[in-house]
């Protein structure tokens, strides 16, 4: 934005004429009348404001030989026509800026005029005043405020919801959420287990707290375990070969029966090792028998 200042105002009126000249238009005689040398010729007043004098920009007038005339950019005011659109303060001798629309305004309305305009209060910005922009809007700094609590947020980090914004405090509160573990809402990140949130830092082996983020690991009684814990702590001992009954790769399948518990490939008959699983068996001792060496036994 520019702004200039003018010189003053002009007048064209000349003195009394003395000698005899007549009108260069109407070719009056202009001894002792007053007149107007216009390009170099002697102009009678009435021909002057016929044919020569200026339209003023403002009142759409034109501007008399005995007017006080403003000029700027090819343009043209009455002296008293010259004042700021937005205030009407005069701007013969004060500095001013012409806008694109062609309006004439004082330093203060300019500036005004091209700030931004707050988005909580539309009123404008001035130069100078605290404010906050985001996406290419701007707001006062006492405007740009929380949507819940409806604090200042400042300079303070903030989240959105739509169009509107969240101190962090209140975001949490509203929208973020609550840990299945702590409780504590879950600001970002976190992960979802069986349709619950947890940070992750609460999602742990319940035995020796190794994050089970992206591991495989395996719940029991409604705490989870990695691998190796739930095979030394929590695992059923396989009647068979002894080894932990994880669930995981090829001992997924099991056999139950009464107090005992078998990997599904290791319930086989003692004596010939036929896979029992869904067969009828018989057990003597410590040991499970297909019903053909039952018979021998």
């Amino acid at each position: 934005m520019s702004f200039y200042r003018h010189s003053g105002p002009r007048s064209y009126l000349s003195s009394t004429m003395s000698d005899r000249t007549d009108c260069f238009y109407c070719r009056d005689n202009l001894q002792g009348k007053k007149y107007v040398k216009k390009d170099d010729k002697p102009v009678c007043v009435r021909c002057f404001e016929k044919l020569c004098a200026n339209t003023c920009a403002e009142c759409r007038k034109p501007i008399g030989a005995d007017a006080k005339e403003l000029t700027h950019k090819n343009r043209h005011w009455h002296e008293d026509c010259f004042r700021c659109a937005k205030c009407y303060k005069p701007l013969a001798n004060e500095p001013f800026t012409a806008r694109d629309d062609g309006k004439i305004m004082c330093g203060k309305c300019g500036a005004r005029e091209d700030s931004h305009r707050c988005q909580g209060c539309y009123k404008v910005i001035v130069p100078g005043e605290k404010s906050v922009e985001y996406k290419h809007k701007s707001w006062h700094e006492q405007c740009f405020t929380c949507f819940e609590c409806k604090q200042p947020i400042s300079s303070q980090s903030f989240l959105t919801k739509g169009d509107d914004f969240y101190c962090s405090s209140c975001h949490e509160k509203k929208f973020a959420k609550n840990c299945a573990r702590c409780k504590e809402p879950i600001a970002s990140g976190g992960i979802n287990y069986q349709d619950k949130p947890w940070h992750s830092e609460c999602f742990v082996c319940h035995t020796c707290k190794k994050p089970l983020a992206g591991a495989r690991f395996t719940s029991h009684e409604d705490e989870f375990y990695c691998v190796d814990c739930y095979k030394t702590s929590v695992a059923k001992k396989c009647s068979g070969c002894q080894n932990p009954i994880t669930g995981f790769g090829r001992g997924t399948n099991v056999v139950n029966y009464e107090d005992k518990t078998w990997h599904e490939y290791c319930f086989n008959c003692k004596k010939c090792s036929l896979s029992l699983a869904h067969k009828r068996f018989v057990i003597n001792g410590e040991h499970i028998y297909c019903t053909d060496c039952a018979k021998k036994l």
